[in-house]
């Protein structure tokens, strides 16, 4: 990822600061994961940039709503870095949900998106403990992740076989996320039959 591209030191080091974190935390196998990394296909999309990363700096949605609406498809994913990030993570959450269901009922006519966050104050997981990284800015920020739905399902389906999935519990946020995908995928596919 070319940093040249960020004209303010922020940016820089936010980026500086994901890159780490995808190397040290989201690209090395774990135990969790059934020995995968947490992230099986960053490292690739990364060095193929295939990862686009923009600024969010008001309350304004606009940024997440036109990349939602105008998918760039030379990308695998498009990261909206929230600076601004003025809601609790409980809402934050709540709100991506919405809009992928939003997304699903087609207000952006193209259903196959899926958008997901991580926001500071949100649970740490076991993996993400035991690979602190050193922060490299002191601005506090969210994140929303923006990827076709198709391309995400697909992935997850592979891993599912490779027994990414087993170590799930039925109570984690995670597999609730994942089966919310899952559903809206199937919606996309099938319409909205039940089967």
């Amino acid at each position: 990822m070319n940093l040249a591209f960020y004209d303010q030191s922020t940016e820089k080091a936010i980026v500086e600061e994901i890159l780490q974190w995808s190397e040290t935390a989201l690209e090395k196998p774990s135990p969790q994961f059934n020995n995968l990394p947490p992230c099986p296909y960053a490292k690739k999309a990364l060095m193929d940039e295939k990862v686009a990363i923009l600024f969010k700096y008001d309350d304004s949605y606009q940024v997440l709503y036109s990349c939602v609406s105008q998918f760039d498809d030379n990308f695998d994913l498009a990261i909206i870095v929230d600076v601004h990030n003025d809601k609790s993570a409980y809402d934050f959450h709540e709100y991506l949900e919405s809009l992928n269901e939003a997304i699903s009922n087609g207000m952006f006519i193209d259903k196959d998106i899926w958008v997901m966050g991580f926001h500071p104050d949100d649970d740490v997981s076991e993996t993400a403990q035991e690979t602190a990284i050193e922060a490299i800015t002191d601005t506090e920020y969210s994140m929303i992740f923006v990827q076709r739905l198709t391309v995400l399902q697909e992935a997850a389906d592979k891993l599912d076989k490779k027994g990414y999935y087993d170590s799930y519990d039925s109570e984690c946020i995670a597999s609730d996320i994942y089966n919310r995908r899952v559903e809206l995928y199937r919606r996309l596919k099938n319409g909205n039959e039940t089967s």
